[in-house]
């Protein structure tokens, strides 16, 4: 999947287990603004769950973030409202339509999307893009694609 928008800003790391792949997500999720989408892209097992978290933390919230695997959508107060989409168990593209994504895309918070590949037609092109690879005991390549400058390190 391409990038949302031409002309990002691109940032690489090498995570080494989840308290650095939290870490990074954390660093973004303090950057986050009102109207922000994040589509986090990878196999199972490369840390979508795990960064969200560190977004979630980054944003405010305090809750206990879980994958809303049989829920498809939680949502979480922080300093914004933080939307937390996960659409792993989404049986067809339709379901995609019926989750009323809109709502959420154009609302007044952060929306966090994790198998975001699955509503590739309805995703906007201002959007953060976070590429993932690796699992296991393996080192994680983490890719961020964003239509603005975010204030984290490279590795």
């Amino acid at each position: 999947m391409k990038a949302g928008v031409i002309g990002t800003f691109e940032y690489k790391f090498l995570s080494g287990g989840s308290g650095e792949t939290y870490d990074i997500g954390r660093m973004i999720g303090k950057q986050l603004k009102r109207g922000d989408i994040v589509c986090l892209m990878g196999e199972l097992g490369t840390g979508k769950t795990m960064l969200t978290k560190g977004l979630a933390a980054g944003s405010g919230v305090k809750d206990y973030v879980t994958s809303p695997s049989f829920k498809l959508i939680n949502e979480y107060k922080g300093r914004i409202k933080f939307y937390h989409f996960d659409l792993y168990r989404l049986s067809g593209i339709s379901d995609v339509a019926e989750l009323g994504y809109r709502e959420y895309f154009y609302g007044n918070g952060i929306t966090v999307i994790e198998w975001a590949g699955k509503m590739r037609k309805w995703l906007p092109e201002q959007r953060i893009d976070v590429f993932m690879a690796g699992s296991g005991e393996t080192l994680r390549r983490i890719r961020i694609c964003s239509p603005r400058e975010l204030k984290i390190k490279k590795s």
